[in-house]
């Protein structure tokens, strides 16, 4: 049964992935010429909207070749974040149709914004056709390229639900990674591991045990979830919950006092019957192993698909060995809730752009601080250098400000591939040390390097009443003394200054006081997560820069110290 559905996935989804894929590369071998038409055809799509109207889209498309169109286009139409475009979602959401783009949203992501306000991103069916059909079955068929085996089993996916509420107007608002898992074919569908209902659990911990409880029980051999820092909680639950896990799988149960709505258990209970077999199997694995690891309840993964980049890496750490060795790790993608980019097509980290359905321009990062700064094309990146992306889409975005920081890698046919760095508001400045994120992370680890000690977690607080910085670290060790915690920090701080020259230049002058450590409680990051998302949070959209200045945040910190 499981080599017929292989055959079948692998079949169709070499035909309807193929065809897209083959699109893919052809708009691909010329960048240049694809941004024109992309954003010729946006600009068409939506020139009779409110917002086409009040930007003049018909003037900017009666430009005679792409430089003048992109010259008008930048003359009418602003650079923008969501809060410029705010007033006009929020007339769609109470029913008003043709404002950003034509006709209505079929549903809205939702997702954290800069103020107190969720940002609702409107999703049309022009994007979803294209971005979450088509593209995903590429995606699909990207799997099948690189482990042809990849649907021999099950697909362990961890994602949002598909609806967390309605508009004022009754439109649907939920998560863009429950959609995408929700619009895959249906012969995709018949391998997930567990029913969509798991993933209105509201319960966090409740959530976590089924999803592994019914997760082990199978072969699973193709993990999708954003966040790496998932599968580290995964498997802190089977690290506690092992023996009651093989329990349930061998009685075809579900843990009695898990705290799950009566509906859902009864709907996942459904699902569920005896294995005693499978149970043996995991006995014996607990027998032979001291802690045992997805390499041995799952020894044919074939692809985990997480984020690797950005300060994601942070967490790679903790589970590179806990995988089969011959398991690709593939990179998740550049992929947010205002725009899925592109795909990751192989074994690095670089995301393969959709210049057929989005148009992309880019900042320098040595313009970033410039008011008037120039907008770069497509085509006109260049390989290893940083850019600030600027995002127009079928879905009502137009030069939308990413506010992230890319490198660019090797062509895809003739077009750049990109790969996440940071945010660029993970710069943080007390008294214009430009402190970046990254360099935190650096520094860091070079101290890790210099003194014998390794971080489990860490993170950084700008403290305006201090003039300086809070550093907090959870060390693998927590028999480590203050001395040597502070002896950690000292070459942090020193590190710190080496990097980055303003920083050493204001921590010399005393107007950037020396940085306080701290030690944190054991899994002071998985307490933080679950406040979090008991408060509301979405747990695959859990993000959470290492360098932050941001009180509410690290108030939760303060409290997690030893």
């Amino acid at each position: 049964m499981e080599l017929k559905r292989m055959l079948v996935a692998n079949a169709l989804l070499g035909m309807a992935g193929g065809i897209q894929y083959r699109q893919l590369k052809k708009a691909s071998r010329n960048p240049r010429k694809a941004s024109e038409n992309t954003l010729r055809q946006i600009l068409n799509y939506a020139k009779d909207t409110v917002f086409g109207k009040e930007h003049d889209f018909e003037y900017i498309l009666q430009a005679s070749d792409d430089t003048e169109l992109y010259k008008r286009y930048q003359e009418k139409v602003k650079v923008c974040d969501y809060e410029d475009l705010r007033p006009y979602v929020e007339r769609h959401k109470h029913g008003e149709a043709g404002i950003l783009f034509p006709g209505k949203p079929v549903l809205y992501a939702t997702t954290s914004g800069t103020t107190s306000e969720p940002k609702w991103i409107p999703i049309t069916p022009e994007y979803l056709s294209n971005i979450y059909g088509k593209m995903t079955k590429v995606w699909l068929y990207n799997f099948i390229q690189n482990k042809p085996k990849v649907f021999s089993g099950k697909i362990l996916s961890i994602v949002g639900k598909v609806k967390e509420g309605e508009a004022p107007d009754g439109t649907v608002f939920g998560s863009v990674s429950g959609v995408t898992q929700n619009d895959c074919p249906n012969f995709v569908k018949v391998l997930y591991s567990n029913p969509q209902c798991v993933y209105r659990i509201a319960d966090y911990n409740a959530r976590y045990y089924v999803l592994m409880r019914m997760g082990i029980e199978q072969d699973v051999t193709l993990i999708v979830t954003a966040n790496p820092s998932t599968i580290v909680e995964l498997q802190n639950n089977v690290n506690k919950f092992y023996d009651e896990y093989v329990k349930d799988i061998e009685n075809g149960t579900l843990k009695a006092d898990l705290n799950i709505d009566p509906e859902i258990r009864r709907e996942i209970e459904a699902c569920l019957k005896p294995n005693p077999q499978r149970a043996a199997e995991l006995r014996e694995l607990k027998r032979k192993y001291e802690t045992v690891y997805p390499k041995h309840y799952w020894p044919n993964m074939q692809i985990l698909n997480t984020w690797k980049c950005g300060n994601t890496k942070v967490y790679l750490d903790k589970f590179k060995d806990s995988f089969p060795e011959t398991m690709l790790h593939q990179e998740f993608g550049y992929f947010s809730s205002e725009c899925r980019f592109g795909l990751v097509l192989d074994d690095t980290l670089n995301t393969v752009l959709f210049p057929h359905f989005h148009y992309y321009e880019f900042i320098d990062e040595a313009d970033l601080d410039n008011p008037n700064p120039t907008f770069l094309q497509l085509h006109e990146l260049k390989e290893g250098k940083r850019y600030c992306p600027y995002v127009t889409t079928f879905a009502g975005l137009y030069r939308y400000n990413m506010n992230d920081l890319l490198e660019v890698g090797p062509n895809f046919q003739n077009t750049p591939t990109v790969h996440m760095i940071q945010k660029v508001n993970g710069i943080i400045t007390i008294t214009g040390e430009k402190l970046h994120e990254r360099q935190f992370i650096e520094a860091v680890r070079e101290a890790e390097t210099q003194t014998g000690l390794q971080t489990r977690f860490f993170i950084g607080f700008a403290d305006l009443s201090i003039v300086g910085y809070k550093f907090y670290y959870e060390f693998a060790n927590q028999q480590v003394t203050n001395e040597q915690v502070e002896d950690f920090n000292r070459h942090v701080d020193e590190n710190l200054m080496r990097i980055n020259v303003e920083y050493k230049t204001k921590r010399d002058s005393l107007r950037l006081k020396v940085p306080e450590a701290y030690q944190l409680i054991p899994e002071s990051f998985e307490t933080f997560k679950a406040q979090c998302i008991a408060e509301g949070a979405r747990d695959g959209q859990f993000k959470l820069q290492l360098l932050l200045q941001d009180e509410k945040r690290h108030e939760k910190f303060k409290k997690l110290v030893k």
